[in-house]
């Protein structure tokens, strides 16, 4: 229970944290920050990692020059972008297991179809518009491997939102951070 209890401290305080990470680490904390953005999108099991507010936060570092925008909006999306497609991957592992054997009640041919024509009509949409949706971001790449959604399809649908996202969210941070506006939501936040 401390694990969770220090998580969610570090979810409601990640400006602060962030800064005694940085000023602690240095260059470590790039790695460390790429891994939890790889796990946030490329492990189904990992949605409730504090992606957009991370980014926020890192533009708002960046900034004060506390971090370096121009490694932090390449590598970071290149985190983005392996992730979800490890994420893809392992829904084509999983789908190829799930839907071998006999029908039950989720994984069956009949709902695999009605995946497998969803991202064949909006699959590229999807898979750029969810990356800005949290929790969605972490199952659509997932699902599109379960319906096969094709790799060259996918892959630069995958760029353009992983990009976009890191992009977006860092360059939010970086302009707007330091606006009165979000100094007095993080001061709530924490209260």
């Amino acid at each position: 229970m401390d694990i969770f209890n220090k998580f969610i401290d570090f979810t409601v305080n990640i400006n602060g944290n962030l800064t005694v990470l940085v000023d602690n680490h240095g260059a470590l904390i790039y790695g460390l920050i790429a891994a939890i953005i790889f796990c946030e999108v490329g492990l189904v099991v990992a949605p409730f990692l504090p992606g957009d507010s991370m980014l926020f936060a890192i533009g708002t570092l960046c900034a004060t020059e506390a971090m370096d925008l121009y490694i932090v909006l390449i590598l970071f999306s290149v985190a983005a972008i392996l992730g979800d497609n490890f994420n893809r991957l392992m829904g084509i592992w999983f789908g190829h297991k799930a839907f071998a054997g006999k029908d039950g009640r989720f994984f069956n041919q009949k709902n695999l179809n009605k995946a497998h024509d969803f991202f064949e009509k909006y699959g590229t949409k999807a898979v750029t518009l969810c990356r800005f949706v949290p929790f969605l971001r972490t199952y659509v790449p997932f699902v599109a491997g379960m319906a096969e959604m094709r790799w060259r399809v996918f892959f630069p649908f995958s760029v353009l939102g992983g990009t976009g996202w890191v992009f977006i969210c860092v360059l939010a941070g970086y302009f707007l951070g330091h606006l009165d506006f979000f100094d007095r939501y993080i001061q709530l936040a924490h209260n």
